[in-house]
């Protein structure tokens, strides 16, 4: 069979709609790994959560003879393995929003949707193929960060175990918070479908919302906050001490899948209404 007859029997079966969800996830999987942004966004990723957690458990549990009873009391180092997610969180973010953004810049989205008429499940294979990697890549590095952060404390500082209900929880969270986020930027990049837009979105939902809360009364805040992605996250990989008003985790990553539904939801409905 030769290249030219390959193309016209894609394209007939194309027009004909003779396609499923696992051509076009395919076809999604390989647009992803042949990036330079995903493999450079993975990278900064890994670097991000595990160098994090390596160098704020290894200086704070160096400090463990000088700390005052408060602080000893209240040690989290699953919590403290995490804090790379400050970083690591946007990063999923942008590389969602790139992942379909990209597509908008370059004009490859348009052979996408000739190729594929039916843009609702493109977009349903895109967040498959995304949110699986992210999650894969998420849980991966959630519990590389977890291990790090245990093996390079002190022996005579208070470990942290698996075994224990809240510390397994915050892990599995951690990973799943990073896939959410991803989720999130590749929702708003369908309905922004601009890069810079995406982007400043994508950091408006994770950054600036919380900060926005601040000049109101502290009973207003309060109530406004434990609604937000930011505070959920934190609540949701604390294994010793709940944060104040928050949401219960389970609840908080409910809401989280919810919000993630939502802009997926907006996202393929703007996908379907627009021409291109």
């Amino acid at each position: 069979m030769t290249a030219a007859t390959a193309v016209a029997e894609t394209r007939t079966r194309s027009l004909r709609g003779h396609y499923g969800f696992a051509d076009l996830a395919r076809m999604e999987w390989i647009k992803l790994r042949s990036v330079r942004s995903t493999s450079w966004g993975l990278a900064i990723f890994t670097v991000s959560l595990i160098g994090s957690a390596l160098l704020f458990n290894g200086l704070t549990s160096a400090a463990w003879g000088h700390m005052p009873a408060a602080d000893r009391a209240s040690w989290d180092p699953t919590n403290l393995s995490f804090t790379g997610l400050i970083i690591g969180q946007l990063v999923t973010a942008v590389l969602g929003v790139l992942f379909i953004t990209s597509e908008y810049s370059s004009g490859l989205i348009r052979s996408t949707f000739a190729a594929a008429p039916r843009r609702p499940l493109v977009l349903a294979a895109k967040t498959a193929v995304f949110g699986g990697l992210a999650l894969l890549v998420g849980e991966v590095l959630a519990f590389a960060s977890f291990f790090a952060g245990e093996l390079i404390m002190r022996s005579d500082v208070p470990h942290a175990s698996l075994a224990t209900p809240t510390v397994l929880r915050a892990v599995l969270m951690a990973g799943a918070y990073a896939a959410l986020t991803g989720l999130f930027g590749l929702g708003l990049g369908a309905l922004i479908r601009r890069t810079a837009g995406g982007l400043a979105a994508a950091a408006g939902v994770i950054f600036v919302l919380p900060f926005l809360t601040l000049p109101l009364p502290d009973s207003i805040r309060n109530d406004v906050t434990k609604f937000l992605p930011e505070p959920i996250a934190a609540s949701s990989i604390s294994a010793v001490r709940p944060e104040a008003h928050a949401l219960s985790p389970w609840l908080g990553f409910a809401l989280l899948c919810l919000y993630a539904a939502v802009l997926l939801a907006a996202g393929t409905f703007a996908l379907a209404r627009r021409d291109v």
